[in-house]
């Protein structure tokens, strides 16, 4: 038998092609956590655990930026709190305020001071085009002034705090009472502010470089007439491990088809002009757009997106999607029907405010967004309501 027509046959190169790809992805990819081919055995709990150890240095970090402008008390751990009038809250309504909403959790990691002090690095990255927006921290813990970090900001921050602010009746289970603490942080931003926009973040959400220039490009150029083009919020964040390709939203399908399209039709000309040098074969076409699909799929679709942050005029502006509120957008008209939705409904196990609020989005025909890709790292490992067993020890998926 020759071999030698038969390796000069393009079936003969795709087939190759292909065996060689998934030896080397299987190769390349398998340390990647957002890959199909992660190996979980042998890189997640070390992962884990460096991005504990981690997280760990930065809310000391944090922790002692935010001490040198504030005298501390004998114990030099703990301020009292300071809580302040509201009239000296009130203001011509600022273009953007951030507000985060917080509670108490694992002490020692300062996530409220983690993602405080992000913000403020950003607006001083960001400069006077971000000169007027605003930082509001509201604290729901139901002991305010147990809420040392809180405390501590207090002092350099205008803070709201709900447990003392108004009677507070027992919620009747912890997604109702994240849901009203949610409502209340929402509400006291537009009563305090009248801003243009708020965004709306739990005390886990650091924020990344790129989001006010994400931000500025989303309101100036997207919807440059209408706020949020109409929609109710635009969110900023989605958990990694759920922005593959194999997921409910079609749009993802119809994304992955392009790409491989795209990418298909440069392989193919390559192809042809190295080893055909005749006319578009489709045949070819169609099995290198599938091999560009597997491609990106066994690297995952999450490291894709980060090529996006190249400039944010090649973000992602996509339906949005169903879990976390980690971090959202609201201009103040939407703010205001969210608070009315939001009050309507009660939550409870299985109907968390973000699957409720989802669920009465499309009830009510109503339009949001999602951006892409995330504009905050999620760095809370140890839940604020749905607690841990003693020595337990979270994992990144």
């Amino acid at each position: 038998m020759r071999w030698s027509p038969v390796v000069r046959t393009p079936c003969f190169h795709l087939s190759a092609l292909f065996i060689f790809t998934l030896f080397l992805a299987s190769t390349c990819f398998h340390g990647l956590l957002y890959s199909p081919l992660f190996l979980r055995q042998r890189h997640l709990q070390q992962m884990s655990r460096d991005f504990l150890r981690e997280n760990l240095k930065d809310g000391t970090d944090a922790l002692k930026h935010f001490q040198q402008f504030v005298p501390m008390g004998p114990s030099n751990n703990s301020v009292p709190c300071n809580h302040r009038p509201m009239e000296s809250l009130k203001g011509p309504g600022p273009p953007l305020l951030i507000t985060i909403i917080t509670t108490r959790r694992r002490p020692e990691y300062h996530y409220l001071l983690q993602v405080a002090r992000g913000f403020l690095d950003r607006l001083n990255d960001c400069g006077p085009e971000c000169s007027d927006f605003k930082l509001l921290v509201c604290n729901v813990d139901p002991l305010p002034n147990a809420h040392d970090d809180a405390c501590l900001l207090s002092h350099l921050l205008p803070s709201v705090a709900r447990h003392l602010s108004e009677h507070v009746a027992e919620a009747p289970n912890r997604f109702e009472q994240e849901k009203q603490d949610y409502v209340y942080c929402l509400s006291r931003s537009l009563e305090l502010y009248s801003p243009q926009y708020v965004m709306l973040v739990e005390d886990d959400a650091v924020p990344l470089m790129d989001i006010f220039s994400a931000f500025f490009h989303l309101v100036q150029v997207r919807f440059p007439n209408e706020p949020l083009g109409g929609g109710l919020y635009a969110k900023l964040y989605h958990p990694e491990r759920l922005q593959g390709y194999f997921n409910p939203e079609p749009m993802r399908i119809l994304e992955w088809i392009g790409l491989g399209g795209i990418l298909g039709l440069i392989l193919t000309w390559l192809y042809t002009v190295q080893f055909i040098r005749s006319r578009f074969h489709w045949h070819l076409f169609a099995a290198f757009t599938l091999y560009a699909m597997l491609l990106a799929e066994l690297a995952g679709r999450h490291y894709l997106l980060e090529l996006r942050r190249v400039s944010p005029a090649l973000y992602n502006v996509v339906p949005t999607t169903e879990c976390c509120t980690q971090a959202m957008l609201f201009s103040e008209a939407s703010a205001r029907r969210t608070l009315g939705y939001l009050k309507e409904l009660q939550c409870k196990k299985g109907y968390a405010k973000d699957i409720a609020l989802y669920k009465e989005l499309w009830r009510r025909k109503e339009r949001a967004w999602a951006l892409e890709p995330n504009l905050v790292k999620h760095v809370g490992m140890f839940s604020s309501l749905r607690g841990s067993k003693p020595g337990y020890e979270p994992q990144l998926l």
